[in-house]
Parts: structure tokens; sequence; C-alpha cells
């Protein structure tokens, strides 16, 4: 085991998640992912993409600590305080994303026998990316993951 999966056991163990950080690369936005969540407290992992890495990393630490506390969330749920001034919607992750995405969440469960759940926030006009008139730059920095691969 290398020093960078020590660390991630030890986020695990000490604060029930550990958070990664991807660049963009090759079309994909940046984004922030947790594993950890479901070996720790039952609930999915958590993918933001799009936002500042801070905030980002902000999110999925926040989520953490709420479904450790014994809060849920739902596919499809919208929720409040994960972002000021907004909510965002939870979409189930497909698993056809899971190995474009998720490396480390295969690495630590040995496969992909995990549920993700996606943080996906509005414009700050309030607009989803389902809405229509959507802007290309918004779509391609917040891929919808509920869908299957093509």
């Amino acid at each position: 085991m290398d020093k960078s999966e020590e660390k991630a056991l030890n986020d695990i163990a000490n604060f029930g998640c550990h958070v990664l950080r991807v660049l963009e690369e090759e079309g994909h936005p940046p984004f922030c992912y947790s594993i950890g969540i479901k070996q720790s407290s039952g609930q999915p992992e958590l993918i933001v993409a799009g936002l500042n890495p801070e905030l980002a990393h902000s999110m999925i630490n926040q989520y953490n600590d709420r479904v450790r506390a014994g809060e849920y969330f739902l596919a499809g749920q919208r929720a409040s305080g994960f972002l000021e001034g907004f909510d965002i919607e939870f979409r189930e992750v497909h698993s056809s994303h899971y190995r474009n995405y998720f490396g480390w969440g295969i690495w630590l469960y040995k496969g992909t026998d995990f549920k993700v759940l996606q943080a996906v926030w509005p414009t700050t006009k309030g607009k989803w990316p389902w809405d229509d008139h959507g802007s290309d730059w918004y779509q391609y920095v917040q891929p919808l993951l509920d869908e299957p691969v093509r």
C-alpha cells in the first residue's frame, strides 16, 4: 500500500470519508468525489462537478457530516445548506460512469458495488442543467451522470 492509499484509509477511519480532487482533462470537467461514506455510514458516495475545488470539497464534507448525523438524501431530492442561497438536487449516478469517474471508489470497494449521488447545482439565475437554453459551458462543467454512457 502506498502513502496516498494509507492517507485515504486514515481519513476514512478518522473522518468517515476521503475526498479526491480530479483536474480537468480529456473532455472531463474538474470534479471532486468521496470514498468511504458508504463504508462509514452506509450512505451513497457523492460527486460534485464543475465548482471551485475548495467549495466542492466543502460540500462533500458537509454531506458526510450530515449523513453521519443520520440525515438521508435520495435521488431527486432537493436540499439546502450546501450552497449559500441555492438548493442542490441529488441524482443517482449510473454505474456505467464509474470507470471514468470513481477509480478510487472501485479500489476501496473492490468493484462497482456502491452507489454514488451527484450533487447538481443551478446557475445563479436558478437554471438547472436539464432546463432549456443552458449554456454550452454550463452543460460541459456539470455533465449529468444519471443516464448511461452512450
